[in-house]
């Protein structure tokens, strides 16, 4: 066996490990896939007589590329906005195996994925690589290109955000979940009359340009048009969960991981009164929520 098929070898032995690195960290199977990839070219090219641990030194090759790929993708998402064009929620990286990448998501956890797309680039990567996969903060800090002792600071802020340490604590929140679950299982049902039941007769439903459908009313009043409008579309109520949003509960739409819409909901004496539908890129970015068990 020559030292090219040796490598191969090794380098499968170690593809799954590598992968699920990827995954974890930039949210994307085709992403991950492309990161591990790369890793592997530059395996075949390196010399690696002097590399004692090849899965050590394969994970920070992956790693490095990760966050290279975090990096541009917040910068085109910074180019979008400067050109005030609206970045979709859900795009091609799920089209190569949709299934598989549901799978995997289901595998990481929707409040994990959720939580950290929304991180900074190196605050995500030192949270997956330390409390996922045991790595050393010396190892992440030469990743990351800061001192050990700031690679466990980006560790520690993503942890906080990661675990809903900046939650608000409110009284009303157990009614607030109450009604915001029980309107969650009506749509899920298609129930029109369980979604009377929690809308107040004048609720004021009002959706961002992203989140309005082409052609229709950003604004809707009154409970029954809106419960018509909700059934008419319940179909997306399996992405849904509950969530914490700004110490409030309410409802956010997450295909594969990937935060898609924010439904904010004002409760007043047990009912549902105004809902705010957000879907603009850079709204639901700047969101403080947390994702809440069923």
């Amino acid at each position: 066996m020559d030292e090219r098929d040796w490598l191969a070898e090794r380098f499968e032995e170690n593809r799954g490990h590598l992968r699920a690195v990827a995954y974890r960290i930039l949210g994307s199977l085709s992403e991950a896939d492309d990161a591990v990839q790369e890793a592997w070219l530059r395996l075949s090219r390196s010399e690696m007589n002097g590399v004692e641990n090849l899965r050590g030194w394969l994970t920070t090759v992956v790693a490095r590329l990760c966050l290279d790929m975090l990096r541009a993708r917040t910068s085109r998402r910074e180019e979008s906005l400067g050109q005030h064009a609206p970045e979709p929620a859900v795009k091609s990286e799920t089209q190569r195996d949709p299934e598989q990448e549901a799978v995997l998501a289901d595998s990481v956890g929707l409040a994990l994925l959720v939580v950290l797309d929304r991180l900074a680039p190196a605050e995500r990567l030192a949270f997956v690589l330390h409390d996922i996969f045991a790595m050393s903060f010396a190892e992440i800090a030469s990743i990351v290109g800061r001192s050990p002792a700031a690679a466990r600071q980006l560790a520690s802020r993503a942890r906080r955000r990661v675990q809903g340490a900046e939650r608000v604590s409110d009284p009303d929140l157990p009614q607030q979940r109450e009604v915001v679950s029980a309107f969650l299982t009506a749509l899920r049902a298609g129930d029109f009359e369980g979604l009377l039941a929690v809308l107040d007769p004048d609720a004021v439903v009002r959706a961002d340009e992203t989140a309005a459908r082409p052609g229709a009313p950003r604004e809707v009043r009154g409970a029954r048009e809106w419960a018509r409008q909700a059934i008419a579309f319940s179909r997306g109520a399996k992405f849904a969960r509950l969530a914490l949003i700004e110490g409030r509960v309410g409802i956010v739409v997450a295909p594969r991981g990937r935060l898609f819409r924010a439904l904010i909901f004002m409760i007043e004496h047990g009912k549902i009164v105004r809902v705010e539908v957000v879907g603009d890129a850079a709204r639901l970015r700047g969101l403080d929520l947390a994702i809440l068990d069923d």
